[in-house]
């Protein structure tokens, strides 16, 4: 559109003859970040950078031992982003912005020399950090007030013009590093013998194990082809075996059958035949047992059938032994009747006594008692 201008994002837009309020107010209007209206003829736009930008400072410095050193250095800055750093860096620059790395340089170039003074050689090759720390802090207040911000300052590099005295420093720093690295080195070597060593020990032993597992697996391979040509005959002696053991289950289940026939065709009958002769023997023994018995019961019955007759006279002989006896009967007919049962209790016990006495006697025995007792009753 006329008239309306937008400054690029690391630009800042300085408009210039309207007139600003203020006691404080800036000559020109400074816009960042967005578009403006400039009035033709009226007003100016103009622009200045915000982007980084660098200066270069090479200088030869005198150190506190007064050796010369030859520095240099790269300082990297830009216009600060605020209105106080704009407004200052335009005031001096907006004329001409290719000054600003050359002041930045002069600047730097200054304060390193000074700075350079008053260290030694040795701390300033060992503390460069330092040395670039100090040389800022040193220019940030001059560089704030032409509006300019110090991003880094980066010491290049550092000599002596051939003096050979940083060199002479260096010597025995890289003598202790040549000495390490030789040790190193020889450590090195000597890590990489035994490394060497120690790949031909393993390989010789690798190669060991290598002979005896194809020593091992040849064994195997061996034992494995004896076992196949002795499979044959081996399968045939194992067939021959097994035939020998059906052969003799066979002659031993005819041995148990023929066993079994002598059993039930000669042994049976024996058996059978035995306990026929002893159940007759038996028989025969019963009967003349029950024989025995008869005959021993006939005995006794014709005993008793004596005795029973021969009773009467017995009881009469004691009636009549008992005529002339002088006897006092105190109960009476009661009394009398007690004798006369005594009498027959006495006749009832001489009958048992004479029945037992003729009892048969077993073969052998003497029948004396019987005789005796026969003649007695007699």
């Amino acid at each position: 559109m006329f008239g309306y201008r937008v400054p690029a994002p690391n630009e800042a837009l300085l408009i210039s003859g309207r007139k600003q309020r203020g006691a404080d107010a800036l000559p020109f209007k400074i816009v960042t970040g967005h578009g403006a209206f400039v009035v033709p003829v009226f007003s100016k736009a103009t622009r200045l950078t915000l982007a980084m930008q660098e200066a270069e400072v090479e200088e030869d410095c005198y150190t506190q031992q007064g050796l010369t050193l030859h520095v240099q250095a790269v300082i990297a800055f830009k216009v600060g982003d605020d209105h106080e750093s704009v407004a200052a860096a335009a005031r001096r620059f907006q004329g001409d912005q290719t000054q600003m790395p050359v002041l930045v340089g002069r600047i730097f170039s200054g304060h390193l020399r000074s700075i350079i003074g008053s260290m030694t050689v040795e701390a300033i090759i060992r503390e460069q950090q330092t040395l670039a720390d100090a040389i800022v802090d040193a220019s940030k207040t001059e560089m704030a007030r032409i509006g300019l911000d110090i991003d880094s300052l980066q010491i290049s590099s550092i000599h002596d013009k051939g003096v050979g005295y940083i060199k002479a420093l260096a010597a025995p720093h890289q003598a202790r590093v040549n000495q390490e690295a030789n040790v190193a080195q020889a450590i090195a070597d000597q890590a990489s013998a035994m490394a060497q060593q120690e790949s031909r020990r393993n390989q010789a032993e690798y190669a060991r194990q290598t002979a005896i597992a194809q020593a091992r697996y040849q064994a195997e391979i061996d034992q494995a082809q004896q076992t196949a040509a002795q499979a044959g005959p081996l399968a045939a002696a194992q067939a021959q075996q097994h035939v020998l053991v059906e052969q003799a289950l066979v002659a031993q289940k005819h041995a148990e059958l023929r066993q079994a026939q002598l059993i039930a065709e000669v042994v049976r009958p024996a058996q059978a035949e035995a306990e026929r002769i002893v159940t007759l023997a038996r028989a025969d023994a019963d009967a003349t047992k029950l024989s025995a018995e008869a005959a021993a019961a006939q005995g006794r019955i014709a005993l008793d059938q004596m005795m029973i007759e021969q009773l009467p006279d017995l009881l009469r002989a004691a009636a009549e032994g008992l005529q002339g006896a002088n006897l006092t009967v105190l109960d009476g007919a009661e009394g009398l009747n007690s004798v006369v049962a005594s009498l027959a209790a006495q006749g009832t016990a001489l009958l048992e006594a004479v029945r037992k006495g003729m009892a048969p006697t077993p073969a052998g025995e003497s029948t004396a008692g019987t005789a005796v007792v026969r003649r007695d009753a007699a």
